[in-house]
C-alpha cells in the first residue's frame, strides 16, 4: 500500500473534479477528523516510527472553495504535544483557530483533542496546513487547496496536483533538535529531500516509490508547489517545460514565464504547465538554494517523475525507460533568486496603505551566546569558539511562555506572561552587512510583543544582518497578508530606498524570504485583532529566537474584536 501510495495521492487529485466553478453552490462547512499518531514510515531503505496525520505522509489534501467553513477534529494520540496551524489563513477574528503552540492556544497533550474552526474569506489559491510543535512540522503537514467562487482568472486548467516538497531525516526529527538544544550546535541537515514525501529516482530504495505527475499532450496543467521543507529554501524545476506563474500564497499574481522557481520554507507557487514536449518522461526536480556562508546543508536531489500518458511506457513498467534530467542552478545562485522574486506584481492595481502610522525597523538574523558557567563547554557550548547559536529580531530572542498562551493571557488580563515593549528598531545603530561588532553578538532573551491599534497603517523594514553569517530568512507573518513593496541588498537607507517602493501592484504575500545580505519592506493594515506571531520559517532558526509577535488591539463593535474563546479551547 505504502509503495504505490505516491502515485494513487496525486492522481486522486489531479483527476477529482475541477468542478464547474460557474455554477458553484452556497457556501459549505467541511467536516475532518485529524488523528495525530506514530507510524511507522519506510525511506532510504530505513524504517522510521514518524507522527503523521491520519498514517498519511504527507497529511490529507483539503480542498474548499472560497466562502467555505472547515471543522477540523484533532486527536492526539502521539506522545508528544502538539498544535496545527492553517499556513496563510487570514483567521479574522478566529485567532484562536491559528495554532502556533504557547501564541494563541497550549498545546493538545497526549490523549487530548481540540476542533479548529474558521472560514475562509477572499483567498484563492494554494495553502497548506501543519504542526506548530517542535519539529513534528518534519513529517505533520498538508496542503489546503483553495478554488475560487468565479471561476480562474486564467484558462481553466485541465487537471491538478500538489507538489509539497519536504525534507526527510534517517532519524526522529524530535530528537534531531533535541539534540541540537542540548549541544548549542547546528542540528543534523536531512538525508534527503522529498515530493509528495517520496525521494525519488536519486536515492537508495527509492525509485519504484517516485511521485509520478501526469499530463496529457496539448493540455494545461495546474501545479501547486509548497515547500514544506523544515530548514531549506529550494529551487524547482521540471526538464525541458516552461513555468507559468499565476499565483502564490493564494494570491493570483500578473503571470510571468521562468524556467525554475525558489520557494522559501511556507512559501507556495501556482503554476501552470502545458504538456508541449515529445511524449515522454521528464523529472522534475528540487535541491537547495544555500545562502548561508560555510554552513553545512543537504545538497542531495529530489525528484518526481512528468509522464506523458502516451509515452511508451506505464508507471507500472518503466524499466529502461530514463526520465529526462533539468538543469538546477547553483546552490548559492543568489542572481537566479532576485531576478525571480523581481519578477512578482499582483494582478490587479493593489490597496497597499500609502500613508504610515507604525514604521517599523526589525533586524533578523543569528547570534551566538557565551557558555554559562554551570554548563560542560565541551558537551553543551559546541557552537563556534565554545559558545551556543541562538537568533533574534531586534536583538530580542524570543522566547515562548510555558504556563499560557499569549493570546490566553492577553484575554484574561494575566500579568507576567509577557511584555509589550518590543523595540521598533533595533536598540543599536550598526553596518548590518559589514564587520558587526562582537557586543551585539549576544541577544537578550525575553518574550515581548509590539501593541498595535486595530486599523494602523504598518510598514517594517526587514533588515538581514552578517552577524555570525547573512542568510536569505523566510519571514512568515500570521492573521496576514501583506504587500511586499521593495527588497534590495545592502544596508537599507530610508532616504534614497523609499523612491523604489512599488506602490501599485506589489505582490501580496504571508512568508517574504528576505534576501541575503539585505532587506525588504512590507506593509499591512492590522485590521484582525489577536496576538499574531511574526517568525523565520527556518525551524532552527525559530528554535533559536528568531521571532516575535504583534498583540491587535480589537477595534469597536464585535465584528472588529476577536471572538470570544471555544470552550475546549485546551487547557494549560
Amino acid at each position: 500500500m505504502e509503495a504505490h501510495r505516491s502515485f494513487f495521492f496525486f492522481f486522486a487529485i489531479a483527476t477529482s473534479a475541477i468542478f464547474s466553478i460557474a455554477n458553484a453552490a452556497e457556501s459549505k462547512t467541511h467536516y475532518h477528523d485529524f488523528v495525530i499518531q506514530e507510524t511507522p514510515v519506510k525511506r532510504l531503505c530505513n524504517t522510521e516510527k514518524v507522527i503523521t496525520v491520519n498514517g498519511m505522509l504527507p497529511g490529507p489534501t483539503l480542498e474548499i472553495t472560497n466562502g467555505d467553513t472547515l471543522v477540523v477534529n484533532v486527536v492526539n494520540r502521539a506522545q508528544y504535544n502538539v498544535t496545527i496551524h492553517w499556513h496563510g489563513v487570514r483567521q479574522m477574528r478566529t485567532g484562536w483557530a491559528d495554532g502556533p503552540e504557547f501564541v494563541t492556544q497550549c498545546p493538545i497533550r497526549p490523549g487530548g483533542k481540540y476542533t479548529y474552526r474558521f472560514t475562509i474569506q477572499g483567498q484563492e489559491g494554494t495553502l497548506w496546513w501543519h504542526a506548530h510543535s517542535s519539529w513534528l512540522r518534519a513529517t505533520v503537514y498538508g496542503a489546503l487547496i483553495i478554488y475560487p467562487k468565479d471561476g480562474y482568472p486564467f484558462p481553466t486548467p485541465k487537471r491538478q496536483a500538489p507538489i509539497i516538497l519536504g525534507e526527510w531525516w534517517n532519524a526522529n526529527p524530535i530528537d534531531v533538535v533535541r539534540e541540537a538544544t542540548r549541544t548549542g550546535a547546528a542540528p543534523n541537515v536531512s538525508d534527503a529531500y522529498t515530493i509528495n514525501g517520496q525521494p525519488g529516482d536519486l536515492y537508495n530504495c527509492s525509485s519504484k516509490d517516485t511521485t509520478i505527475i501526469p499530463i496529457a499532450s496539448g493540455e494545461t496543467n495546474l501545479l501547486r508547489v509548497i515547500n514544506a521543507a523544515l530548514n531549506q529554501p529550494l529551487f524547482f524545476t521540471i526538464a525541458n517545460h516552461k513555468l507559468i506563474i499565476v499565483g502564490a500564497d493564494a494570491s493570483y499574481l500578473k503571470p510571468f514565464t521562468t524556467n525554475v522557481l525558489m520557494l522559501g520554507p511556507g512559501q507556495t507557487t501556482d503554476v501552470l504547465i502545458t504538456g508541449d514536449q515529445p511524449s515522454g518522461r521528464y523529472y522534475a526536480a528540487a535541491r537547495a538554494y544555500q545562502s548561508a556562508q560555510n554552513a553545512a546543508f543537504d545538497n542531495t536531489t529530489t525528484t518526481a517523475i512528468l509522464e506523458y500518458k502516451s509515452a511508451p511506457c506505464s508507471a507500472k513498467n518503466c524499466t529502461g525507460s530514463k526520465a529526462v534530467m533539468p538543469q538546477l542552478p547553483a546552490y548559492n545562485d543568489t542572481a537566479t533568486v532576485t531576478a525571480f522574486s523581481n519578477s512578482f506584481r499582483s494582478r490587479e492595481k493593489t490597496l497597499v496603505p500609502t500613508t504610515i502610522d507604525e514604521n517599523l525597523f526589525f533586524t533578523v538574523g543569528l547570534g551566538l551566546n557565551k557558555c554559562p558557567p554551570n554548563f560542560n563547554k565541551a558537551k553543551q557550548c559546541q557552537g563556534p569558539n565554545g559558545t551556543r547559536f541562538t537568533a533574534s529580531m531586534n536583538n530580542v530572542s524570543f522566547q515562548l511562555p510555558s504556563s499560557f498562551s499569549l493570546l490566553q493571557a492577553h484575554q484574561m488580563g494575566v500579568k507576567g506572561v509577557f511584555s509589550t515593549d518590543f523595540p521598533a528598531a533595533p536598540p543599536v545603530k550598526f553596518d548590518y552587512t559589514g564587520n558587526v561588532s562582537r557586543a551585539i553578538w549576544q541577544p537578550v532573551p525575553g518574550t515581548k510583543v509590539y501593541r498595535l491599534k486595530y486599523g494602523a497603517r504598518v510598514q517594517i523594514v526587514l533588515q538581514d544582518t552578517s552577524i555570525v553569517t547573512p542568510e536569505n530568512h523566510p519571514i512568515h507573518l500570521h492573521g496576514y497578508d501583506f504587500y511586499i513593496v521593495a527588497e534590495g541588498f545592502g544596508n537599507y537607507n530610508p532616504r534614497s530606498d523609499p523612491s523604489k517602493f512599488n506602490l501599485v501592484d506589489p505582490p501580496l504575500r504571508n512568508t517574504v524570504a528576505v534576501p541575503v545580505n539585505g532587506w525588504a519592506v512590507i506593509r499591512f493594515v492590522a485590521d484582525n485583532p489577536g496576538v499574531w506571531l511574526m517568525h523565520c520559517h527556518l525551524d532552527v532558526h525559530i528554535t533559536w529566537g528568531l521571532a516575535m509577535a504583534f498583540l491587535v488591539d480589537n477595534g469597536v463593535g464585535v465584528l472588529e474584536s476577536i471572538e470570544a474563546p471555544p470552550e475546549d479551547l485546551p487547557p494549560c
